[in-house]
């Protein structure tokens, strides 16, 4: 997925604020779903839901104003109720700015962990 940082995205220094890592990796997970067919909000509307329950960033080069970026997003591990993702982001020159690793737990609208769908599990492996 690409993204193009805007005056909006960053700090007083020009930098993007750290925080706004946590949206852009949220946008590439949900185009990771939808490029294999499954619209999160569909989803929801139907109880099953996706929670992040643990969150790493690894800030390695600063990203500016005007960066575009490249997140790219892969399914590391699925169990019977957690998925887990890497992302990595890199700038326009292919240098590598972030990494991260989510997981998501599968839940009802209850917010009790379920088992992930079998045609979920399908779609996304």
């Amino acid at each position: 997925m690409k993204k193009k940082i805007y005056y909006y995205d960053t700090d007083a220094g020009g930098i993007v604020y750290y925080a706004n890592y946590l949206k852009y990796i949220e946008e590439a997970r949900t185009e990771f779903f939808a490029s294999r067919g499954i619209s999160i909000q569909e989803l929801a509307k139907t109880g099953i839901l996706f929670v992040v329950a643990r969150q790493e960033i690894d800030y390695k080069y600063p990203v500016y104003y005007g960066d575009i970026l490249e997140i790219t997003t892969r399914l590391a591990d699925i169990s019977s109720a957690c998925l887990s993702f890497e992302h990595e982001i890199k700038n326009q020159d292919g240098k590598l700015t972030t990494k991260a690793k989510t997981m998501l737990v599968c839940v009802g609208h209850d917010l009790k962990p379920r088992i992930i769908p079998e045609d979920i599990r399908k779609a996304i492996s």
